[in-house]
């Protein structure tokens, strides 16, 4: 009997044996409810109330000043961080407890960086200034209006046809630059500007659209006057970011976006890595990233031999990605490898697993346009599924079902849900929840690696199927450090990222593609590739430091680990190792060990 046919009928097995034995909710809604004095226990920052009240208006000033690249926006905030610094600089830190030096060291970092970011701002908006020289005059528009001043609609209208016609006069010095005939000082912006540019004017648009409904019709006046040229404003805005989009950066209409990104440079790259306390530069994480898949690749070859196949670990690959369910099943293997992990975690006592976070967890499945750019899991509470739907191409189908095949899932699902990203947010929202200010992905995706690391160590992958399963992922975070630093640093081109994983990852193309078009296009920061692995390398240095040498417990440390909150690693080894800190303290923690070559 075919393999696919022999898991459906054992899954549906399970399924029914697993539902006969679980109790109603309502019967189960007891064990929900924690221990008081657990509670009551639990230690808390003298700075906590403080960190709550910055986090709070700081949300505040930025829905105030909404509009993200504004001079309006960066003096407030400027102002703002300038005043906090000052404040908690009064502040007395040898008075503090641990837990209250970790929050004001954090809370400095955070001011610190922010004024940083502030001037990386400045500097990105005078790149993109001369392709958009009249996004001023719609800045002063809006910020007009959230000061509440008296509109006079003749002197609107008479503002929004110079816009139209300052826009008409930048997309008419733009198109010239486009042409092969144009003259030596004509404006030819680099299609990263130019990206940034059409991007930042999508976003000027709907604050220009959500200003104009604000008075329309609710002021007759104003109607009359400035809705025929605001729709002339926002006719040549939608053409001109058209313009730059299709002439420029290379859209084609009905064809997926390019992969452009914004690369920061090495001195923007060092100063992230300054406030994620990582003491490495990007090029020693490289470095790091390349012994990492040298160590993949041997065990990759190992699993071959297993399987019968020497060496040849990508004919390995091949083989573990044909052993996926068949389509529709793929929610109860999900099903089934979640209770298969927290058994794993309970059998070796390893976290505590509130009854509450087993069983609230839910599912979806992605869309097809979800899976363009997440072509595998999302997690948290809801876990998120990849899989072919029927109106898939049959090619896309295939890659779906290979990319999400039993033994990849196996290595995922733990990350995901529990004792991955949906146990973190569970834990944090209920445990030093004012410390996602601080919230980074070298703690969240860090710890989540961490775990299937972990979990490779106590040998949770049963064949070497398996082993090449997890392996997979394990280049693949590796992976993700190599061609995200290297883009960055300005070393290696979006498709030449694309090429890497699939060489020496053994992607499939369209899922190689999506991964660098989610990392490049999308909204993740410059170093969130790269915190999966160094992140978990440094809970596994921790895990050495003081569950190896017989300090704590493995439960005691992943307990503590979730219940201190989210933050830069360092802090967390400074407060389950109880290190000294002072006021100007710096990363020093070299958790890697020295990188090759040093």
């Amino acid at each position: 009997m075919h393999r696919a046919i022999v898991w459906a009928l054992a899954s549906l097995a399970t399924g029914v044996a697993a539902l006969a034995g679980q109790g109603s909710p309502a019967g189960a809604a007891a064990s929900y409810v924690p221990d008081p004095a657990a509670l009551r226990a639990a230690t808390a920052s003298e700075l906590r109330n403080v960190v709550e009240r910055f986090s709070a208006d700081r949300a505040a000033l930025r829905r105030r000043y909404r509009v993200e690249y504004s001079p309006a926006r960066r003096s407030a905030l400027r102002d703002f961080y300038a005043g906090w610094l000052a404040t908690l600089r009064a502040v007395n830190f040898d008075a503090l407890s641990q837990d209250g030096r970790v929050d004001y060291l954090l809370l400095q970092n955070e001011l610190d960086y922010g004024q940083r970011l502030l001037a990386r701002d400045e500097r990105l908006v005078g790149q993109t200034g001369p392709l958009m020289p009249f996004a001023k005059a719609i800045m002063d528009l809006d910020e007009s209006r959230r000061r509440f001043e008296t509109n006079d609609p003749a002197v609107t209208a008479r503002t929004l046809a110079r816009l139209a016609d300052d826009i008409g006069k930048s997309r008419q010095v733009v198109e010239a630059g486009t042409k092969p005939d144009s003259s030596p000082g004509a404006l030819r912006p680099t299609k990263i500007v130019a990206f940034r540019a059409a991007a930042m004017l999508t976003d000027l648009r709907g604050t220009l659209e959500g200003w104009f409904k604000f008075y329309d019709g609710y002021d007759p006046l104003f109607t009359w006057w400035a809705k025929a040229p605001y729709q002339k404003a926002d006719s040549a805005l939608r053409g001109y970011v058209q313009l730059l989009r299709e002439k420029v950066v290379g859209a084609r209409p009905g064809e997926d976006e390019p992969i452009v990104g914004l690369p920061i440079g090495r001195e923007a790259l060092l100063e992230d890595l300054i406030n994620q306390l990582i003491p490495y530069t990007p090029e020693e994480l490289i470095a790091i990233a390349q012994r990492e898949l040298a160590w993949c690749e041997a065990e990759m070859k190992k699993a071959a031999r297993e399987m019968g196949l020497g060496d040849d670990w990508k004919a390995a690959l091949e083989r573990v990605k044909s052993d996926h369910v068949p389509p529709g099943r793929q929610p109860e293997l999900v099903r089934d490898l979640a209770r298969e992990t927290v058994d794993f975690l309970e059998r070796h006592d390893l976290v505590t697993v509130p009854p509450l976070a087993r069983d609230i967890w839910r599912m979806e499945m992605l869309s097809p346009e979800r899976q363009k750019e997440a072509p595998f899991f999302l997690g948290g509470e809801v876990v998120q599924v990849s899989f072919p739907t029927s109106t898939m191409s049959e090619e896309d189908k295939l890659m779906s079902m290979r990319g999400n095949n039993i033994h990849f899932s196996r290595a995922v699902v733990h990350h995901e849900l529990i004792p991955g990203h949906h146990l973190q947010g569970f834990m944090t929202d209920r445990y030093n929840p004012h410390r996602g200010a601080f919230a980074t992905p070298f703690w969240h995706e860090g710890n989540a690696f961490y775990w299937e690391t972990l979990l490779w160590d106590l040998g949770f992958p049963r064949t070497p199927e398996d082993r090449i399963g997890m392996l997979f992922w394990r280049m693949h975070r590796a992976a993700r450090i190599v061609f995200s630093m290297s883009f960055h640093l300005g070393q290696m081109t979006p498709q030449q990222a694309i090429d890497f994983l699939v060489d020496r990852v053994g992607h499939e193309r369209a899922n190689a593609t999506a991964e660098v078009r989610r990392s490049f296009n999308g909204d993740y920061s410059p170093l969130y590739q790269v915190a999966y692995m160094i992140g978990g390398l440094q809970f596994r240095a921790l895990h050495r430091e003081l569950v190896q040498s017989g300090k704590m417990t493995n439960r005691a440390f992943h307990d503590a680990i979730l219940q201190s909150g989210s933050m830069p690693v360092e802090m967390v080894r400074a407060l389950l190792a109880k290190q000294q800190l002072t006021r100007d303290y710096r990363a020093r923690w070299r958790f890697a060990g020295e990188a090759p070559g040093h």
